[in-house]
């Protein structure tokens, strides 16, 4: 045996700087507020109607404008909130390739989904206040 020190097995680990933004968050809110701005310039020229296509999507783009200025802020319900519109465009857009078997879909879909598994890593979710 040597003479070195005893390493011990655990070592302290910092504290998570909660509040603290990380710069995948902020590409998601970023890409989500364009889709978002996107939507409802199209919402608003009657790209999906005029009837209950146009104030659904008018209602689901006010919900996930508010969860991206929380998820901005670092707030738990924006996160939340943009979590679970990441599954609702996930599945649409998988749902959009399984009727029309256009590529684009999936590849959004994919998109999204990566998104919303970064969302989900503990070390994000434990940085919201």
């Amino acid at each position: 045996m040597s003479n070195l020190p005893a390493i011990p097995e655990t070592t302290p680990k910092p504290p998570i700087p909660r509040g603290k933004m990380l710069p995948g968050v902020a590409g998601i809110a970023m890409f989500l507020l364009f889709l978002t701005l996107v939507n409802v310039f199209g919402a608003l020229q009657n790209a999906f109607g005029t009837g209950a296509g146009k104030y659904g999507v008018l209602a689901i783009c006010t919900m996930l404008g508010v969860g991206l200025f929380g998820l901005l802020r670092m707030r738990r319900f924006g996160w939340a909130m943009v979590a679970g519109a990441c599954v609702v465009l996930t599945a649409g857009y998988f749902y959009g390739f399984r009727l029309t078997y256009s590529p684009g879909y999936l590849v959004q879909g994919l998109l999204v989904l990566v998104f919303f598994l970064y969302l989900i890593r503990p070390d994000v979710r434990d940085r919201m206040l």
